[in-house]
């Protein structure tokens, strides 16, 4: 396990990174087709097959709060870009599916997304360093079910019992 101040400082420096990456990409997001957020909805859709997503799975992969992806479902529908069905295998479940005019947007939305990712990613690492970061964050993503597991059975102490531990 690495050393702590290690792995703080590692943290810092993703983070850091990412937040630099993102407020550029969402200034230069094309909001006159969709809002990120949108987008962000639109995105994870597109990646299932059938381009249909129970919302209660939808609201596992986007990056805003369950209540405000419903009421953004909601705006979705009513612009005619998902529609919501009731899921046949669980009577409350939602399914959100996409439309054709939703993809029509959503791809509009990825040419200049996508352009502007090339642009500050890519132009930023070469492309085994690209590939390096996507195992390192798979690495780090795959990780996180295991730590919380164990924090949740109380099997990692916290800063308090570490201190008292001589840690």
């Amino acid at each position: 396990m690495a050393d702590r101040t290690t792995a703080v400082a590692a943290w810092e420096a993703l983070f850091r990174a990412q937040v630099s990456i993102m407020r550029g990409l969402a200034a230069e997001f094309p909001t006159g087709i969709m809002s990120l957020n949108e987008y962000d909805v639109l995105f994870n859709i597109t990646r299932v097959p059938g381009r249909r997503l129970r919302l209660k799975d939808l609201n596992r992969h986007v990056l805003i709060s369950q209540p405000s992806v419903s009421r953004l479902v909601d705006r979705l529908a009513a612009r005619g870009w998902v529609e919501k069905v009731d899921d046949p295998l669980d009577g409350r479940g939602t399914i959100v599916q996409l439309t054709a005019d939703g993809y029509e947007a959503f791809r509009r939305a990825a040419v200049h997304h996508v352009e502007a990712i090339t642009d500050r990613v890519g132009g930023a690492l070469d492309e085994a360093e690209l590939n390096e970061l996507i195992d390192l964050c798979d690495r780090l993503r795959q990780a996180q079910a295991p730590v919380t597991a164990r924090r949740r059975a109380g099997a990692v102490p916290s800063d308090a019992d570490a201190a008292d531990a001589g840690a």
